[in-house]
């Protein structure tokens, strides 16, 4: 693809770099061979570390304020770059242009927000027990960052660390999903034209197995942000024990979504479109288990169904697509054995669930009724256009199905009921809960889970907290 912004090496100690090796990055909506990465090997690794290392105090030492210049110049450049860093995403990504754009747009929120709370990094001065002493609290970079992140979100995922990290006045390397890695490039070469300077962000490509654990091994590396599944993240958490990093872990998600009988149906739907099929269904937050009430299940399991079969899907590039396809065969395979399994056990397919002809990914969204806590869809993370419907009757019910899971990141609930949506908040096991809405994330709001889905935030004023030490300071008057 034509696209000066498409770079084929990794970006180490301000310098962009190849190797012997190469690593196959395809369009998943057709396998097409779009380029290739660097299969780097363990000494690049360790270059990365070191060139972290050697910028670090000259990027700590900058003023908040020349920090925070630089990330609005990379957040200008995003914005003026965006439709060509959407056309990159979607190519490697597979989600529709529309929605790349909208990611594109969400990441640079989060470079803006922090960008602006580097200037607000305030200490304390606490009141002393002492007349002859002072007590004051300095906040300080925590040091040199690694960041590990996803395929869904390639570039979101990547300004929603590099932007709290740059902006406490840490130093940081990347690694990109192993199929997503030009948009971590892409930003890279921004964020060189923004002035960060070398060594400052660092990406890094290969296998991800060998880099984490370099990574994690390493010293000098005093914390990891890592976005995925809660699998690798129990991994990397018990890989980061011997060093005792700072950990921020964005996990895997099994959200409920709520529809109560007194709910508008209407939004109901809508938000369940939104929460459910957003980037075809492959992201954390998705509605993993809709949870419908007697007096209402029959009424929005119709419309709802209606609403699905009207979503077009197809590959991403094309004009007016809402569903693109899944990332790659495995997650095809997956689908289709989750609707197998489901229909096993007595479920209904009410829409959907057919691979388009002559296509790889793409299948039509589906609706099943009928569904059990007892059926994989129900127990695991779906990350795919599948919707399974289970019926409750009382809000005690609701509860109990809710949060019948070790994962606790998102929640979703409809309900007109003022004191049941301030009941329902409270006893939901989630880090983030939509009343009335399908759309739950904004820099403006942490983002992050309970349970298994996690430890620490991502954006609001909490985000940089991650990113950041605390020093007390005895003072003798």
């Amino acid at each position: 693809m034509d696209a000066p912004l498409l770079r084929q090496e990794c970006f180490i100690g301000g310098t962009w770099q190849s190797g012997p090796d190469q690593l196959d990055v395809c369009n998943p909506a057709d396998d097409a061979l779009l380029g290739t990465v660097p299969l780097l090997d363990k000494a690049s690794i360790h270059r990365a570390i070191d060139a972290a290392e050697q910028a670090l105090p000259g990027w700590a030492v900058r003023t908040a304020a020349d920090r925070a210049a630089v990330l609005m110049r990379l957040h200008g450049l995003m914005l003026s770059h965006l439709e060509e860093l959407a056309s990159i995403l979607t190519a490697e990504q597979g989600k529709p242009l529309a929605e790349a754009r909208d990611e594109i747009r969400y990441g640079a929120s989060y470079i803006e927000w922090f960008a602006e709370e580097a200037k607000r990094a305030y200490g304390e001065i606490i009141p002393s027990p002492a007349a002859d002493r002072r007590l004051f609290v300095l906040r300080q970079p925590v040091g040199v960052v690694a960041a590990i992140t996803p395929w869904n979100f390639p570039c979101a995922m990547i300004a929603r660390k590099i932007a709290p990290a740059l902006a406490a006045g840490c130093t940081i390397i990347v690694k990109p999903a192993e199929q997503t890695p030009f948009s971590a490039l892409a930003l890279a070469a921004l964020a060189e034209q923004a002035g960060v300077p070398p060594g400052v962000l660092n990406v890094v490509t290969g296998d991800a197995a060998m880099i984490g654990a370099e990574l994690t091994a390493s010293p000098v590396v005093r914390k990891l942000s890592f976005t995925g599944s809660t699998r690798i993240g129990a991994l990397l958490y018990e890989q980061c024990a011997p060093t005792i990093k700072k950990l921020s872990l964005e996990l895997g998600g099994n959200a409920p979504f709520i529809v109560f009988d007194d709910a508008d149906l209407d939004a109901a739907v809508a938000g369940a479109i939104a929460a459910k099929f957003r980037n075809a269904g492959q992201t954390c937050v998705c509605a993993n288990r809709i949870l419908v009430q007697d007096g209402i299940h029959d009424r929005f399991v119709a419309a709802f169904a209606d609403a699905v079969r009207a979503l077009p899907v197809g590959r991403g590039d094309c004009d007016g697509v809402r569903v693109g396809p899944l990332i790659d065969d495995r997650a095809a395979a997956r689908l289709e054995s989750l609707i197998a399994d489901a229909l096993e056990q007595g479920a209904e397919l009410v829409a959907g669930g057919e691979r388009l002809p002559g296509s790889l990914r793409m299948f039509t969204p589906a609706v099943l009724q009928g569904v059990t806590s007892k059926m994989l869809c129900a127990q695991d993370e779906i990350f795919a256009p599948l919707a399974p419907i289970m019926r409750f009757a009382r809000e005690a019910d609701a509860i109990a199905l809710a949060n019948d899971t070790p994962a606790g990141l998102a929640a979703y609930l409809f309900t007109r009921d003022a004191a049941r949506q301030w009941r329902m908040t409270e006893a939901l096991e989630a880090g983030m809960v939509g009343v009335n809405t399908g759309a739950i994330s904004s820099a403006v709001s942490p983002f992050g889970g309970v349970k298994l889905s996690g430890l620490g935030r991502e954006g609001s004023r909490h985000g940089l907290d991650d990113y950041m030490e605390l020093k007390t300071m005895w003072l003798a008057a």
